[in-house]
């Protein structure tokens, strides 16, 4: 089968490769042209690029199943495993997650991409999609037509190839990224932790990335309706005003590590959901797929985005196989698949940034209201008994609905009279009024050689 995938980020590469080692010719058309032999590769048309990643363990589980010599490849380019301390081993293993910068990870798939004797790499735009009698005939690429039985769209969420279907649902999450990557120096040891390391704030939060080669990303999500919080894009406010937050200080001392990007922001961050079929309930085109973030976007402050892609390609690989002939079939089985088993996830981020943003801006929670998953997980530290379901809910190895059952147990927590705790540190307005000041006013004594 003459297949085409467009979109050469990992939901797209991961189908790309899995298709042409079952026997489809692959074209996949992304508009960059890959990775340069050597030096930097400034990736088009990927905001998130160069800004913090968390590969979680099902990641690791998806690559290392069906495609190792792909993460070999990902080990072998720096990327790094990392287990959980204090579990027995069969647990830690299932735990264990990838410290990697986003870059690394796909320097990696792309040239192990490159060498697949299926599957040809073209550079252009994947314009739109031509059919006949309701059925799938090709792709138009930078004008001309290229035959197609079989199209997978993992272009992203900006994506308009194969517009048909519904409106998204969905939109801004109501956050906005500011970060930075770094390098320790020689003699400097890097961060050492199993997942990110995060703090809130009293109305910011602040989270430290370990990556592969020595490198780590530092993070403040702040609110994007917060313009006072927005200033921290410009360099010299940024240094000067990132140390007085306890939980970054130590990680961007300049004397321990290097600076190794500018400030880079992350803006436009979105939660939606959006199916396969068009508003009839049928297939765009049979023989045309979405996956990825074309499908599902979420805040990527969890990290979930390469997980609920994976899953996603993994689904519509086996419904491919399994399928037969009848492709427009297929279409509909996945997108039942699609709302039973990615739209959940959606469906809880909505919900969390929403009570989150609250919280942030000063509000209470609302004991009576359905709890957010975030306040039922911090609710375990307080009740045990909570633990396997957050835990089981944390590692995305069980849906969210698997927090229902433990609902009036963090509610009874709640009226005790616990909350979770805002770290200490400068709340937003402290932030803010350090922000307004002259940058050579900002860095206290305390804060140096943090």
């Amino acid at each position: 089968m003459k297949t085409i995938v467009v979109g050469g980020g990992p939901v797209g590469m991961y189908c790309a490769i899995a298709l042409a080692r079952s026997g489809h010719q692959v074209d996949l058309v992304d508009r960059d042209p890959g990775p340069p032999a050597a030096g930097p590769w400034a990736r088009r048309g990927v905001m998130q690029f160069n800004l913090p990643h968390f590969f979680r363990p099902t990641v690791r589980q998806s690559m290392a199943a069906a495609m190792p010599d792909v993460w070999r490849a990902i080990l072998a380019a720096g990327g790094v495993e990392i287990r959980p301390d204090g579990l027995p081993e069969r647990v830690a293993t299932d735990l264990t997650t990838l410290q990697c910068r986003r870059s690394t990870f796909e320097r990696a798939i792309w040239t192990t991409a490159a060498r697949e004797p299926r599957l040809r790499l073209r550079t252009g735009h994947a314009d739109h999609i031509v059919t006949g009698a309701g059925r799938l005939t090709g792709v138009v690429v930078d004008g001309r037509s290229v035959d197609a039985d079989l199209v997978i769209v993992a272009a992203g969420r900006a994506g308009r190839i194969g517009d048909g279907r519904p409106p998204v649902e969905g939109g801004s999450c109501g956050f906005g990224y500011i970060a930075r990557m770094y390098r320790a120096r020689p003699g400097v040891e890097p961060p050492a932790s199993w997942l990110p390391m995060g703090s809130m704030y009293r109305g910011y939060i602040a989270i430290v990335f370990p990556q592969d080669d020595r490198t780590h990303s530092v993070l403040v999500v702040r609110p994007s309706a917060d313009d006072a919080l927005a200033s921290l894009r410009d360099e010299a406010r940024f240094d000067a005003v990132a140390p007085l937050i306890p939980q970054l200080a130590r990680w961007v001392d300049a004397t321990r590590f290097e600076p190794i990007t500018g400030v880079m922001a992350g803006a436009g961050l979105t939660n939606t959901y959006r199916g396969q079929l068009d508003e009839r309930g049928r297939a765009v085109a049979a023989g045309v797929f979405f996956a990825g973030d074309a499908v599902c976007t979420t805040n990527p402050m969890a990290g979930r985005g390469v997980t609920l892609g994976l899953r996603q390609a993994d689904a519509l690989l086996s419904l491919l196989s399994d399928g037969g002939g009848d492709l427009a079939e297929v279409a509909e089985r996945f997108d039942s698949w699609c709302i039973g088993n990615i739209r959940p996830w959606y469906e809880d981020h909505v919900y969390w940034d929403a009570t989150l943003l609250r919280r942030l801006g000063g509000a209470d929670i609302d004991v009576e209201a359905r709890l957010p998953s975030d306040v039922i997980c911090a609710a375990a530290e307080a009740d045990p008994a909570i633990r396997v379901a957050a835990g089981a809910f944390n590692a995305m190895q069980a849906p969210p609905s698997v927090l229902d059952n433990v609902q009036d147990l963090a509610r009874a927590v709640l009226r005790s009279g616990w909350r979770p705790s805002y770290c200490d540190g400068p709340a937003r307005d402290e932030l803010a009024a350090a922000l307004a000041g002259p940058t050579r006013q900002l860095v206290p004594a305390a804060a140096e050689g943090a």
